[in-house]
């Protein structure tokens, strides 16, 4: 959002959480950008709905959808998974974005224009043992290459970002919760890196977002992006 904002976008800023959105704002306002909050649950289609009315209302139009969402609470191996888990996990990770598409869309051919960004993770395409999460990312892959064909021929271009080992608070303290020790948990994960032996940051992930929503990027539809400092290049 303050990547964006610094460029000039105007963001409609979107969390369940007031306090936490209202945070996020406070931080774009200070780099000089604009926007304003909206709360929401984005796993409820009407909703979802309702963010594209609500950007209409306060700024008339939608160019750029961010989707930036996804847990793996409670995640397990494939012969302990239960079935609230898988669903919610779907519901959150998957369904929550179809939803928004959903509704952007009408939005964006009617303008002949506009451009999707979803955020996946390079566990779609890694060996990875926790099995919905993995799974909801690799739908979620396919599901914006189905975006990014049928909306050609409207001008909207789509693209995904697969994030690797990133050091941001929700990647790390989920850990450190469960009995990680700090800084063993980064020194691991930093190990895993192959360029620099350091994550990323979600910076950027941000920057790539920028670039992929930017007129630089306007031939580039239906891509998905590893943001991971080569980690899934040393797969297969």
């Amino acid at each position: 959002a303050i990547r964006f904002a610094e460029e000039g976008a105007t963001v409609l800023l979107v969390d369940r959480d007031l306090k936490s959105v209202e945070e996020t704002l406070s931080l774009v306002e200070a780099r000089g950008g604009r926007g304003s909050c909206f709360v929401t649950d984005v796993t409820r289609e009407a909703q979802c709905k309702a963010i594209t009315a609500t950007c209409l209302e306060r700024y008339d139009r939608v160019d750029v959808l961010h989707n930036n969402v996804g847990i793996g609470t409670g995640d397990r191996g494939p012969t302990h998974i239960t079935e609230d888990v898988w669903d919610h996990i779907f519901a959150t990770n998957l369904k929550s974005i179809m939803f928004t598409c959903k509704h952007a869309l009408p939005v964006m051919r009617e303008q002949q224009g506009g451009c999707i960004v979803n955020i996946s993770s390079i566990a779609a395409i890694c060996e990875m043992g926790l099995v919905s999460y993995k799974a909801s990312k690799a739908a979620l892959n396919a599901y914006t290459h189905s975006l990014a064909t049928g909306g050609a021929k409207y001008g909207i271009r789509a693209n995904v970002i697969m994030p690797g080992l990133m050091n941001t608070p929700m990647a790390i303290e989920g850990y450190v919760a469960a009995g990680h020790d700090r800084a063993a948990l980064i020194e691991r994960r930093n190990a895993s890196v192959p360029l620099g032996g350091q994550m990323g940051t979600a910076w950027d992930v941000a920057n790539a977002a920028l670039f992929l929503a930017s007129e630089e990027a306007k031939f580039i539809t239906g891509v998905c992006l590893p943001v991971d400092g080569g980690q899934s290049a040393l797969i297969g």
